[in-house]
């Protein structure tokens, strides 16, 4: 049985959300504030809108479609925006170049909607993280299997996704901690495509539960 070289240590988190300066009452105010927010704020509109949703497995996963469908009823730029995968996005400027040019194509194609204000403004925001360790260590699969099962949906979410700015979006905690301390590339691989849209929070943590089990 294999032993990291460092153990995973399982940590709790509490996000306090700020609403910063930036708001947009149309297309044309969402494409500037798109280009000139903070990487916290991009990072806060795409995928911590996952944690904050993570009960659902239908509907628009980031904050920019859910607001360009229902504060505007922009059906194929939400529809658009919604569709990229932030999963397939190495760093959050790609992702950030990728929201502007869609909705910067959108407002040139049709400049009178673009400057037509919705039922309600776009609040740019971001938030500030909290963490705490548990007092939970895993050196060996079984190990952190076992941890896995106990855990709470804060610590998944801040283990499985909100850890993916912190490590420039290349994975989650779980698989770096798979492939660089545990050696096990493949399982940090199948690890790391879990698909986090059609997943909850729970399915997802059940699919990774399995697979360490599956690995034991």
């Amino acid at each position: 049985m294999k032993t990291a070289a460092q153990p995973f240590e399982f940590v709790t988190a509490s996000y306090l959300t700020c609403v910063n300066s930036q708001i947009a009452a149309n297309l044309d105010e969402l494409r500037v504030g798109i280009e000139q927010a903070s990487d916290g704020s991009i990072f806060y509109h795409t995928f911590q809108s996952l944690g904050r949703y993570h009960f659902l497995t239908e509907g628009f996963s980031n904050d920019f479609a859910q607001w360009v469908l229902a504060a505007l009823n922009r059906n194929e730029l939400a529809e658009q925006l919604a569709g990229l995968d932030i999963r397939d996005y190495p760093s959050l400027a790609d992702l950030r170049g990728d929201l502007r040019r869609l909705v910067t194509a959108y407002c040139e194609a049709h400049p009178t909607e673009a400057r037509q204000s919705g039922f309600e403004p776009f609040y740019f925001s971001e938030s500030v993280v909290v963490t705490v360790p548990l007092g939970v260590e895993a050196r060996t699969l079984p190990e952190f299997h076992d941890a896995l099962t106990l855990v709470s949906h804060d610590t998944f979410y801040h283990h499985f996704i909100a850890s993916r700015l912190r490590l420039r979006l290349g994975a989650n905690d779980f698989s770096h901690w798979f492939a660089n301390d545990l050696a096990e590339p493949e399982l940090a691989r199948r690890a790391d495509r879990i698909d986090i849209y059609t997943n909850t929070l729970d399915t997802a943590r059940e699919e990774l539960i399995e697979l360490t089990a599956v690995e034991l």
